[in-house]
């Protein structure tokens, strides 16, 4: 991409770095598919593995996206850290396994929520792999503000941070 496509000072490598480390810091994302006629979101908690060139994610076998990603494997994934304004998108294909093995890897305490034990039959392993993301990296939100009002007295534009887009 060139300096015109992104509104940065980064390296393409230190984007791609920022984008890795947020959607891990943040955690949940919302997980969008299309099921033909309409985007579909929903909020799901991320296994952001990046030396493994992956984001993964543990469903349920009966869920509605399986099948959507089945028929239309691009997905988005969108991270939002309101507070500190940090955003990032990633879109990349997704497949569904049930990759027992993986599972287990990747299996925490706070999956007790939705099932009993990592050995529940029911649980399918969601694999993204990453084609591109963009990042959208501001200061924290009293920062902007201020940023903001001076713009609005001045009537100069608003720097409110970076935003860059690359592939992965």
């Amino acid at each position: 991409m060139s300096k015109d496509d992104n509104s940065t000072d980064k390296t393409p490598a230190e984007i791609q770095d920022r984008i890795w480390e947020l959607a891990e810091k943040i955690d949940f994302c919302m997980f969008t598919t299309w099921d033909g006629e309409r985007q579909r979101s929903r909020p799901l908690s991320a296994r952001v593995k990046r030396d493994e060139h992956a984001i993964y994610f543990l469903v349920d076998e009966s869920g509605q996206k399986n099948g959507q990603v089945e028929r239309f494997p691009f997905v988005s994934l969108a991270w939002s850290d309101t507070k500190s304004n940090k955003y990032v998108v990633v879109s990349g294909k997704a497949e569904v396994s049930n990759d027992r093995a993986k599972i287990h890897e990747l299996w925490t305490d706070f999956d007790k929520a939705w099932w009993e034990s990592e050995r529940d039959p029911a649980i399918r392993l969601m694999t993204v792999t990453p084609e591109d993301g963009e990042l959208w990296d501001s200061p924290n939100r009293l920062v902007t503000t201020a940023i903001m009002l001076a713009s609005a007295v001045t009537g100069k534009g608003a720097d409110v941070g970076e935003n860059a887009q690359v592939p992965l």
